[in-house]
């Protein structure tokens, strides 16, 4: 039974008499969570059942601006902390996560749709990250070195830059702003205002209230849902040091030139049509178990899907043939049974999208082999399902295989050669990721040398690195100069600072005299020294 109001909670009941409660979220802000004075809210769902479940706020330009101000006030005490003691609360904020496994999968089954491995899985890739930022004694060390120069020591550190803004998408509501974007930005001291998709916040507004408990003072992170108005705040206001952002090309192109343009650093993380390209001697059963996998995982809501394979025609049918089979057996259910083998898309209104996008397809001339549209799903008939479809016959000039549909939706593309293949994928306008399917050692290596894609799947389908490398796309796939996690994770939430110093014997009284280069220049010629 949900408390109807705490004040410590991220949400109160606003209406629990025609049955199942609906929740009336809340912003956080300076440690506490604040109810917003918006007249605007969105309606949150669950998409299993269609049902409404939550309202989110859409929060004023004030109480974005109280947010942003609560981690600026945060920042001074919290980047003086030793970096050993910060690195404690992602201690104890991992040991709550982990105790908290089963209620935060459920609540994002809840909210989002995906299955119950999979939403277990988009939490346990937050601690994933969080393990590799309390690393951050050891990956913020600089650099020294004596005698640079004759008598002249360096040292290089690592600091801290002030608040950062992470805008969110609705696909991976817990890794996301909690993974990707929180742990290395609050490891390193800095400070975070987060905007959590206001589809699915409420796994990003859970684990604040974990955050809280593991002690982390009160501003270094502040959670809002907001409008595009309210968040282009986050663009141009002066006290943002930086902008991390997944989401559309558009937006995303829109954010790194506005939020460059006011001198932010930003790594926008952006669409993706990755392509798979599978050669004559791919084993091709366990081929096609992962190629249904890449683009069906997760109802194909991810960047790293893989909606399009490159076949060669001379195997082309006989994959085909173990694709429908596999498809056939895919069950469709509520996210939270464990049984179910794909869940629901995330709200009608993308699941629309995806299915104007098959009839495009259908329109451009592809071949729809397995069409997903109108499932029933017995008892859960208002739910937001759609079964996985397939595309035949798909030529370079039909959009349905160029253009993110970000759905489980399939494009085949035949070709006749290795050759081919690798071409016809490099043509993309998007680089995030790309597979092959083979046995040959030979093709593997050329592929892995010469495909634009950022990461790179040889037999993988799914090529996302361990949060201790970076996400490396490419192309109009991403924009900025530094990637999430990994080494670039923590360049990117640090700058750099040179000390360079010497000092003079006491019983030195001669003034001496001071070249130009003030003695940092180590191969200048004696003659040409100053005496």
């Amino acid at each position: 039974m949900l408390p109807e109001k705490d004040e410590n909670r991220y949400f109160d009941i606003e209406d629990s008499s025609a049955g199942s409660p609906i929740k009336k979220l809340k912003y956080f802000v300076d440690g506490e969570f604040r109810v917003s004075k918006s007249e605007k809210y969105m309606d949150c769902f669950n998409p299993s059942t269609g049902a409404v479940i939550a309202h989110a706020p859409q929060c004023t330009q004030a109480e974005v601006e109280s947010a942003i101000e609560s981690a600026k006030k945060a920042y001074p005490a919290w980047s003086e902390t030793p970096v050993s003691k910060r690195v404690q609360v992602l201690y104890k904020f991992k040991a709550l996560v982990d105790q908290h496994l089963e209620e935060l999968t459920y609540l994002l089954c809840q909210e989002e749709g995906k299955n119950w491995t999979e939403s277990m899985g988009d939490v346990l890739k937050v601690n994933e990250v969080v393990e590799f930022a309390c690393g951050a004694p050891h990956l913020m060390k600089g650099e020294s070195l004596m005698n640079a120069s004759k008598g002249y020591d360096t040292v290089l550190y690592h600091h801290p830059i002030g608040v950062f803004a992470g805008i969110a998408p609705w696909n991976f509501p817990a890794m996301i702003p909690h993974g990707w974007m929180t742990p290395i930005c609050l490891a390193t001291g800095n400070c975070m205002v987060l905007k959590a998709a206001s589809f699915v916040p409420q796994s990003s507004l859970r684990l604040a209230e974990l955050w809280r408990e593991a002690g982390l003072p009160n501003g270094v992170l502040n959670i809002v849902t907001a409008g595009r108005n309210e968040a282009e705040i986050f663009l141009k206001h002066p006290d943002i040091k930086g902008v991390s952002f997944v989401g559309s090309t558009s937006v995303g192109r829109h954010i790194y030139k506005t939020a460059a343009a006011h001198g932010k650093r930003v790594q926008a993380l952006t669409e993706a049509k990755n392509h798979a390209l599978v050669l004559r001697d791919a084993k091709l059963e366990r081929t096609a178990r992962g190629i249904i996998n890449a683009y069906c995982g997760c109802a194909g809501a991810r960047c790293m899907a893989c909606p399009v394979i490159v076949v060669e025609n001379c195997i082309a049918d006989e994959l085909i043939g173990y694709l429908k089979k596999f498809v056939a057996e895919m069950t469709l259910g509520p996210a939270y049974d464990p049984t179910t083998g794909m869940g629901p898309i995330m709200n009608a209104g993308h699941r629309k999208f995806i299915t104007d996008w098959i009839e495009k397809g259908i329109a451009e001339g592809a071949k729809l082999i397995v069409d997903g549209r109108n499932p029933v799903v017995p008892g859960y008939e208002n739910g937001f399902y759609l079964a996985p479809s397939i595309f035949d016959h798909v030529t370079e000039k039909m959009t349905i295989g160029d253009e993110e549909v970000f759905g489980p939706v399939l494009c085949i593309k035949r070709v006749n050669s290795f050759e081919e293949g690798l071409t016809l994928m490099n043509k993309s306008r998007f680089a995030n990721g790309s597979v092959i399917y083979t046995q040959n050692g030979h093709f593997a290596r050329q592929f892995a040398a010469r495909t634009d894609a950022g990461m790179v799947g040889i037999n993988v389908g799914i090529p996302v690195p361990l949060g201790i490398f970076g996400f490396t796309g490419h192309k109009n796939s991403f924009f900025g100069d530094l990637h999430v996690m990994g080494k670039d994770g923590f360049s990117f939430f640090t700058e750099s600072k040179c000390v360079t110093h010497t000092w003079f014997p006491e019983t030195d009284q001669a003034s001496g005299k001071v070249d130009t280069w003030d003695g940092t220049i180590s191969s200048m010629p004696d003659k040409h020294k100053l005496k």
